[in-house]
């Protein structure tokens, strides 16, 4: 994904520096744009490298392949993930940004109170500690404020039968994976799930040679499951198979990169930080998996739920994504100037999702069955194990387990614990895990005072006693 960042001021020089902590999102160009009193630069990665509209590129930073124009109806109609800024007359300055919030986008206020704005906090943080999140599906200039809009939904009918939504999720599904296909070569983060699994398989048959990668401790069930998958899809499959010690050597750089101490997601980014490091020597662009449970009732929660409230939690889902998982796949694969794609979130194909029922998403029958529409959408396209292989954690399929929490409890005393548990926001931490990565936060990054713009996952565990 590109880089960009900006002030509402004539400041190169700020700017520069914001720049360059984000650098590892681009090492293709870079441009300082300054127009109308307003200072835009950009880094972006070779995959970004396209045409675009001479408006754009004269006044304008951006990350995503297809930006759309700043106009309110553009943004409707647009299609791909974007964050984008434009210079407008009289220091006006436009920001917008994709409706999942796929690409990231944070701002802020000056001590002098100018506006500007970064992909990534660590970038704004050379400008202001007033940081927030710039929401998603909104944009915002100063003479009209902040406005939500909605995406264009895409006209097609739900189908009839069943038979018809499972052929109709197919190609729509098979449609998204093939807009981001440019050349012969591609590569794919495979965890041997169908989510991921499933991509690789609707791929497959459109690129010339498809590098997959998996990453584990030795045992991991994910190696297994992803080679399995490999095998019968005939890809160029690399296996990174890590120890605890690289595992913990990869801490700091992972929470650096990931700009979060949340423990579930410092969990399952720790592998997407080390198989994206493995996947850049070989491929500019990937795909991921990321999306579909949220979409088609992955989770082993919404079991839990009654029928008449699972078709609002899974309306809800996608929209948390933005500072969560999304985040997790955009800094794990923008550390080493990689671009992923997530097909699974495609507007296309999250209007299809929308529309198939929930009792054909979570199966109910002798027993309860997670992603079941999706499944049977994919027969005979995979191998039955990887097919209907059960929902899996990140950090389960790939070995690591409880290691890591085993590794605060045995570091962290019960009186640090109690001691510095409580944050200067007023947040407190579930546990001594969380706590072992706040630290390293806090050295990268401070003690901040706001962090109203850092999300938290659903069912983080809380430290007993």
């Amino acid at each position: 994904m590109a880089g960009i960042a900006g002030i509402v001021d004539q400041n190169p020089q700020t700017v520069t520096r914001m720049l360059g902590r984000i650098s590892h999102r681009g090492a293709a160009g870079s441009k300082i744009v300054e127009r109308d009193g307003i200072t835009l630069g950009a880094v972006w990665p070779q995959a970004q490298v396209v045409p675009i509209s001479r408006t754009l590129r004269q006044r304008a930073a951006w990350d995503g392949q297809r930006p759309p124009l700043p106009d309110p109806q553009r943004l409707e109609h647009a299609r791909a993930p974007f964050a984008l800024a434009m210079a407008q007359a009289r220091q006006t300055l436009f920001l917008a940004r994709d409706p999942l919030g796929i690409c990231p986008l944070y701002y802020g206020y000056t001590d002098s109170a100018q506006l500007c704005f970064a992909s990534e906090v660590k970038a704004l943080l050379e400008a202001t500690s007033d940081i927030h999140e710039f929401p998603p599906g909104a944009w915002y200039t100063p003479g009209t404020g902040l406005h939500v809009y909605a995406p264009q939904k895409t006209a097609c009918a739900a189908p009839a039968d069943t038979t018809a939504i499972l052929l109709d999720l197919r190609l729509r599904l098979e449609r998204a994976v093939c807009r981001h296909i440019e050349g012969a070569e591609m590569g794919a983060w495979l965890s041997g799930g169908v989510d991921s699994s499933a991509i690789v398989a609707l791929a497959r048959p459109h690129v010339q040679t498809l590098h997959t990668f998996a990453a584990g401790l030795a045992g991991a069930p994910d190696l297994k499951y992803a080679q399995d998958a490999a095998d019968f899809l005939h890809t160029t499959h690399h296996t990174v198979t890590v120890t605890f010690p690289q595992v913990l050597a990869a801490l700091p750089a992972t929470i650096y990169h990931l700009e979060s101490f949340d423990a579930l997601l410092v969990r399952s980014a720790i592998t997407n930080y080390l198989v994206a490091e493995v996947a850049a020597d070989f491929v500019n662009t990937a795909f991921s998996g990321e999306g579909a449970d949220e979409l088609f009732a992955g989770y082993r929660y919404l079991r839990e739920l009654p029928p008449e409230q699972l078709t609002g939690e899974l309306q809800k889902l996608p929209q948390c994504l933005h500072n969560t998982a999304l985040q997790r796949v955009d800094r794990s694969a923008a550390a080493h100037g990689l671009v992923v794609h997530v097909p699974f979130l495609d507007a296309e194909v999250v209007a299809v999702a929308a529309r198939i029922p929930s009792r054909l998403k979570l199966r109910r029958s002798n027993c309860i069955t997670e992603k079941w529409i999706l499944r049977q959408a994919l027969v005979g396209l995979l191998p039955e194990a990887v097919l209907w292989r059960r929902k899996a954690k990140f950090w389960q399929g790939t070995g690591l387990g409880d290691l890591l929490a085993q590794h605060a409890s045995e570091n962290i005393s019960d009186m640090d614990f109690l001691r510095e548990r409580q944050l200067p926001n007023g947040w407190e931490l579930n546990t001594k895990e969380e706590l072992l990565y706040y630290r390293i936060f806090k050295e990268h990054f401070g003690e901040l005072g706001n962090l109203d713009w850092m999300g938290r996952t659903k069912g983080a565990p809380r430290q007993s006693g």
